[in-house]
């Protein structure tokens, strides 16, 4: 069957789809690069927030006209396919089947079955599979950059997330499949591997009852040596669990990336407890301290939310304090989307007026803005070592490439090609984007 896959939401579902594709291929099956040549439509999905979800929905009715030219089944996958499972196949008629993140081994049966007539939905939660045997399809990569998934779940339950729900409890990959996918990607000309997982911090790997257990630092150490030509970054961690142990195995890896993406979701105290956050603003402002202490030229990225369950004007402010004084590089912001089945949802009262929310995400974005246009000023005349990914999308005459704190570089295109390694000087910026020109 010709499978056409379709991807939503963060970088773990991107990694997911890698997998689901290597499961698929293995069976026999064809991952096709053109919807118009699919036989079955994977659509794997994100629930993190409402928009994300409706989204989702629209292109399963769009793909009706589609379905009514030739014979094509659709599949939901991932998150939403756990969260929504019985929704949606009582309220999208044109969905066939739908799989949650703990079931794509079950796929090559559900789509020899698809023939019967039978709808099919496969969402069990597992407390062990971690797809580890899986080497993952890499689709339509660049051929530089690739993500490792080291572990699955989370048990963090913060009260505004689905997470926990849909993906069920956190388990770890053994740190030998890891390194070895590690080694196999540098090995096929990958520069650069992002270690993945909801929380990787927590990671910890023990080998039976009696063995020695492996932490987050003591993985990073390993992949990091696996050739000292191949970047290393990981995505996410949780401010109560960043330790000085993985700050000082960064420092001492030039090849791991100087950037760490620290979400805060709020920059008051009170809002962080209904969130379930487990640190304090003192935590977090500690946890820089430290970052910068070790590493003075790492960038710091983050998560926030704006308008949360009973957020007050002035507790608002202190988020904005927050951000003037971390200096954040790139912040990813979103105003509370309430999800159903969450703790907030259930006992917290959604009480900020949806203009509000609004208003207060647009002060957050423009104070990010002028935050990370000041702190790219201060880039001009640096000399950064840069791993060209690609032609620029302003000009083929230029490329682009991140430096090791993760920021983009535009340049002029010279002798360099993408997959290698060349010194740019920052010439100039914007809010988003360093300019640059190859040091020769």
């Amino acid at each position: 069957m010709n499978l056409f896959l379709e991807t939503y939401g963060c970088q773990m579902n991107f990694a997911d789809s890698e997998v689901v594709a290597s499961i698929l291929l293995k069976a026999g099956h064809q991952v096709v690069e053109r919807l118009e040549e699919a036989e079955c439509v994977l659509i794997n999905t994100c629930a993190i927030r409402d928009n994300a979800e409706q989204r989702v929905r629209r292109r399963v009715r769009e793909l009706q006209s589609l379905q009514q030219q030739h014979r094509l089944y659709i599949g939901v996958l991932g998150c939403m396919a756990e969260r929504l499972q019985s929704q949606l196949m009582v309220e999208e008629e044109n969905v066939a089947f739908v799989v949650g993140p703990d079931a794509y081994r079950r796929l090559p049966d559900i789509l020899s079955r698809l023939d019967n007539g039978v709808r099919q939905a496969a969402v069990d939660l597992s407390t062990d599979e971690t797809y580890a045997d899986i080497q993952p399809v890499r689709l339509g990569g660049n051929g530089i950059s690739a993500y490792i998934s080291i572990m699955r779940g989370c048990q963090n339950y913060c009260s505004y997330c689905v997470v926990p729900y849909t993906r069920g409890r956190e388990r770890s990959r053994s740190p030998q499949t890891i390194v070895e996918e590690a080694r196999e990607l540098f090995r096929q000309g990958y520069k650069e591997v992002t270690l993945l997982g909801q929380n990787v911090n927590s990671y910890r790997w023990c080998d039976g009852p009696s063995g020695n257990a492996v932490t987050f630092p003591e993985l990073m150490e390993q992949v990091a040596s696996v050739s000292p030509m191949m970047r290393v970054c990981f995505a996410t961690s949780h401010p109560k669990d960043l330790s000085d142990e993985l700050l000082q195995v960064m420092a001492r890896h030039a090849n791991i990336c100087r950037c760490i993406h620290l979400p805060v979701q709020s920059g008051n105290n009170r809002i962080l407890k209904l969130m379930n956050r487990h640190y304090t603003v003192e935590w977090y402002l500690d946890r820089v301290s430290a970052i910068r202490r070790y590493m003075p030229d790492c960038s710091i990225t983050t998560d926030v939310i704006a308008g949360f369950c009973s957020e007050t004007e002035e507790e608002h402010r202190d988020t904005l304090k927050l951000f003037r004084q971390v200096g954040y590089d790139y912040a990813y912001m979103f105003k509370y989307s309430l999800r159903p089945d969450t703790y907030a949802a259930r006992h917290l009262r959604d009480d900020v007026p949806d203009e509000v929310k609004t208003r207060r995400l647009e002060e957050i974005i423009a104070l990010q803005g002028e935050i990370a246009l000041e702190n790219n000023r201060r880039e001009i005349g640096r000399i950064y070592e840069v791993l060209v990914e690609g032609t620029s999308r302003r000009s083929k005459e230029q490329l682009f490439g991140r430096n090791s704190q993760n920021k983009v570089l535009v340049f002029d295109r010279g002798a360099a090609v993408p997959g290698n390694y060349v010194q740019v000087r920052v010439t100039g910026c914007t809010a988003a984007t360093l300019l640059g020109e190859l040091v020769k």
